[in-house]
């Protein structure tokens, strides 16, 4: 009797020792997809698409039981050329990724960065989205059209502010308008801010005649009212606005803007998987695509080398672009 007491008190205890874990495993133990001390550089201010992207993405993935506790934290300066050279120099750093787009892209080739996308591990594009054309509330421009009609009888009366350097598709978006609509593109008096939340507030004061951004950046604003959407420069229309696009204005521009991640170089062949594993399982869930159909962005799904890839064909096309332009 004493014999079995005792094998039942032993059993016991080891249930409450093998319980735990198993009680509390989640699914991202299951998976692999848990990176302990996962980072997410975002190289702008809070507030821009890269902010707004990068949070998105940390608490999709969290939601969906992807991972725990990864940061998200702020490196701006130099259109982000500063937080692509803190990638670079942290060779071998599995755990720091970087939010990034066809604005750095445009940073490098513009600023002569010392670090370029190519020192960098290509990881994922995640999403596309249309540029917008904003105004205040308080603008007396109503229509796309009054907007161009001013703008082609004196460019550089008319500010306009973009959250990208030059280079970037703040910049070229307004350009290439430009170009369609007869200005010269080095007669566009165009006003840099180091991201989409530095921007708004000089739309918001009226500091710009008209901002170009991403469609997500803005939602919120356009919606309570305080800003006024002209023109959307991608193909079609974007959802739940009554705002036309370029084309269907007359100027004959297409454009989209393109985000996504990359980390630093060196990195083994199991952490660059480990990494890209995380951003394809975060691809898949319901929380993530919940995300692009509320903030307006496309799926552009890219990983490894064929994002690599792209990342040069990018960076050979702004070369062009602003070489074209004569900028």
């Amino acid at each position: 009797m004493r014999l079995r007491t005792t094998l039942a008190l032993l059993g016991a205890a080891l249930l409450v020792f093998a319980g735990p874990p198993l009680l509390t495993s989640g699914s991202s133990d299951r998976t692999g997809t848990n990176i302990p001390g996962l980072r997410i550089m975002v190289p702008n201010t809070p507030g821009g698409g890269y902010d707004i992207t990068a949070r998105t993405a940390a608490k999709n993935a969290e939601d969906a039981g992807l991972t725990h506790g990864t940061e998200v934290f702020n490196l701006p300066g130099a259109g982000g050329t500063v937080g692509l050279t803190r990638t670079v120099n942290e060779q071998g750093n599995g755990k720091l990724t970087m939010l990034m787009g066809l604005g750095v892209v445009g940073a490098v080739e513009t600023n002569r960065a010392p670090s370029t996308l190519s020192d960098a591990t290509p990881i994922a594009r995640l999403i596309e989205e249309p540029n917008i054309v904003v105004v205040s509330k308080d603008s007396k421009y109503r229509t796309i059209e009054q907007l161009m009609a001013d703008w082609k009888r004196d460019p550089g009366s008319l500010p306009v502010g973009g959250g990208s350097s030059p280079g970037g598709p703040d910049h070229l978006a307004p350009m290439l308008m430009a170009r369609a609509s007869g200005i010269a593109p080095t007669s566009v008096n165009y006003v840099p801010f180091d991201g989409g939340g530095e921007l708004l507030a000089s739309v918001l004061g009226g500091k710009v005649a008209f901002g170009v951004s991403g469609v997500g950046e803005y939602r919120d604003q356009i919606e309570s009212g305080e800003l006024r959407l002209l023109a959307v420069t991608g193909p079609e229309r974007v959802g739940g606005f009554d705002a036309p696009t370029l084309k269907e204005a007359g100027v004959d521009v297409e454009f989209t803007n393109w985000r996504g991640i990359v980390a630093p170089p060196g990195l083994s062949d199991a952490e660059r998987e480990r990494l890209i594993a995380f951003f394809s399982a975060l691809h898949g869930t319901e929380e993530w695509r919940a995300s692009m159909r509320r903030n307006g962005w496309d799926d552009a799904f890219l990983t490894g080398k064929k994002f690599g890839r792209f990342l040069t064909s990018q960076e050979n096309r702004v070369d062009s672009v602003l070489k074209e332009l004569g900028l």
